[in-house]
């Protein structure tokens, strides 16, 4: 006699939610590597010609999805009260990176001005143009 086991696949299996207990010992954990990435991507920016910002990107957004995953359940009350430390940390390296990319961004746009003028520069033949009269405007 043949003996029969039911599998159950992925799809059919209950959800089960992560513990609560294990949750902020992951969250702190979390929190700490979302520190990491930010501050190796502000690191990057102020010091590193080469920096691969698109991977520094990736990165972020791999964090930002394990965070979400891990605040579900979570009451903003509870996740006050036990990560307050962490969560200030976390907007002080925030804050430094908006102001690393911030920097990074207007040195990004004063190249392009220059290339652009440099550009028109060495496309004028020395003739009058329309825009010189304001008819191009």
């Amino acid at each position: 006699m043949t003996e029969y086991t039911a599998t159950v696949t992925p799809t059919e299996r209950p959800y089960a939610p992560e513990p609560a207990a294990a949750r902020p010992a992951s969250l702190s954990i979390l929190i700490g590597r979302i520190e990491e990435a930010v501050e190796a991507e502000t690191h990057g920016l102020k010091n590193d010609r080469g920096f691969d910002l698109q991977s520094s990107n990736a990165r972020k957004g791999r964090c930002l999805y394990e965070l979400t995953r891990a605040m579900k359940g979570i009451g903003e009350a509870a996740l006050l009260a036990e990560h307050r430390d962490g969560l200030i940390r976390l907007r002080e390296t925030l804050a430094r990176n908006e102001a690393a990319i911030r920097a990074h961004m207007n040195a990004v746009n004063e190249v392009a001005t220059l290339m652009r003028n440099a550009i028109r520069h060495a496309e004028a033949d020395g003739t009058y143009s329309a825009g010189e009269f304001g008819w191009g405007r």
